[in-house]
């Protein structure tokens, strides 16, 4: 009888520091997944500085968990055969590389062969790898002889180095990446293009059709400090009726197209998507959008989570329940608003990672507004810092934060016109900042783009 082959869990390293590292590194990963070694997790990437050669560029490093039937030997030949393949010329031990695939952790075994050994003998020395491997399984321990420390301690205990990793989030080609764990970056902002007729605030400002004034909106947009437009063709404000998937492609495609094609300052800002059917999704992407921005972190369309994994685009996972006319019912949060919005939140990455949805491919969205009351929506501003640092799972992830004209500013300020609630934003937006926001999503963007240049200067420097 012919038995099927066991299945093996194991840790790869992922390193690169010559051309487009990321497009390197995410090569490898889809390579991975072709020959069968299924990629199940990835860690974040992080910008690191070089370690044994320093005279080189700074790398690009994370760790991809993997499931194969492969043996240890079998396994490696096709690491580098993948190497080969994307063109990796070894020229100096420890040099610079176009991509690296060490592998790190094989189960639990101990593996010696003069090509490999597994553990990998240098991995506890390397701050680099620790690091992204914490991400993945920080309380399992190393099957070394005599090591019954766990992998997060032996990170912990690596003295400080020189220049400290940054978790890099990779927008587009059009902008610079995030870096969300460097407390001197600045905020960018996301300024909101609502193609509709009926959005809490602009319904009917701007129109797809209307080629003069959208060019002069987002010429407006970018002079003004936008580095991300975020287009939407359906508002999901609290009750309001969805269209069909039609009419959202009709609104929003022919205005991407346009930001694109003729509009040359555009070529330096990112387009953002905001929709929750993958149709649109996909088709807003071939047409030049950069990122999908989901309300409904993939559960109002079965198909997005696995559309979004294939297009391999920057996603926003934001926290909702149920859906735009239900959500107000659905306030309930026994354990507290942060940790129940953390543990819906972690699900919903895992569902995104079983999809194939990279980790450094992921933005964080808590929901402001969405699902929540006005006590709730103040309790996630105030704790924001938390949600971002302090549960195990949602670190290193960039957050995004959309106060602009709430509902509850209004309440809060007694102003009623939803386009009047600048002064009530304003103090909101500099509240996401303080906690450690890395877009701010608003409608005024000429003055939310000041307040955050000065909230950037008070709280990092």
């Amino acid at each position: 009888m012919n038995q099927s082959k066991s299945t093996h869990r194991v840790f790869i390293a992922l390193g690169s520091n010559m051309g487009d590292r990321v497009e390197m590194i995410e090569k490898a990963c889809l390579e991975l997944d072709r020959a069968g070694i299924t990629v199940k997790r990835t860690s974040s990437l992080f910008e690191t500085a070089p370690m044994y050669v320093l005279d080189q560029d700074t790398f690009m490093n994370g760790v991809c968990e993997v499931e194969t039937t492969l043996e240890p030997l079998e396994l490696l030949d096709v690491t580098q055969s993948i190497e080969i393949g994307l063109g990796r010329k070894k020229l100096v031990d420890k040099g610079p590389r176009s991509i690296d695939l060490d592998i790190l952790l094989y189960d639990q075994r101990i593996f010696t062969h003069e090509r490999l050994d597994i553990p990998h003998r240098m991995m506890l020395e390397r701050e680099f790898v620790l690091r992204p491997l914490s991400q993945l399984i920080p309380h399992e321990r190393p099957p070394f002889p005599g090591h019954n420390t766990h992998f997060l301690s032996h990170l912990n205990s690596l003295p400080p180095p020189d220049q400290t990793p940054v978790a890099t989030t990779h927008i587009s080609r059009h902008v610079p990446a995030i870096h969300s764990t460097d407390p001197h970056r600045p905020t960018h902002i996301m300024a909101i293009l609502n193609l509709t007729p009926d959005s809490f605030s602009d319904g009917g400002k701007h129109s797809s059709t209307d080629f003069s004034a959208l060019t002069n909106t987002v010429r407006n947009f970018i002079a003004s400090g936008a580095t991300i437009i975020d287009i939407g063709g359906e508002s999901t404000r609290p009750g309001s009726t969805p269209v069909d998937e039609a009419e959202e492609l009709a609104r929003v495609i022919p205005a991407i197209r346009h930001i694109r094609t003729s509009i040359p300052e555009a070529a330096n800002v990112a387009i953002s998507i905001d929709t929750y059917r993958a149709r649109v999704a996909e088709e807003a992407c071939a047409a030049g959008a950069d990122i999908i921005n989901d309300v409904s972190a993939g559960l109002l369309d079965p198909e997005m989570l696995p559309t979004m994994a294939r297009l391999g685009k920057t996603i926003i996972l934001m926290h909702m329940r149920g859906t735009p006319s239900t959500m107000t019912k659905l306030t309930d949060y026994p354990n507290g608003v942060v940790q129940d919005i953390s543990t819906e939140l972690l699900g919903r990455i895992a569902a995104a990672e079983a999809a194939g949805i990279r980790r450094w491919r992921i933005i964080l969205d808590p929901g402001l507004g969405f699902a929540k009351g006005q006590s709730q929506d103040l309790a996630i501003l105030r704790d924001l810092h938390r949600l971002r640092t302090g549960i195990h799972g949602l670190d290193c992830f960039p957050w995004l934060m959309g106060p602009s004209r709430k509902r509850f500013i209004g309440r809060l300020t007694g102003v009623d016109k939803a386009s009047d609630r600048g002064w009530g934003t304003a103090a909101a937006v500099t509240a996401s900042v303080a906690g450690g926001a890395d877009i701010v999503r608003v409608h005024d963007v000429k003055e939310m783009a000041q307040v955050t240049k000065v909230a950037d200067a008070i709280y990092r420097g």
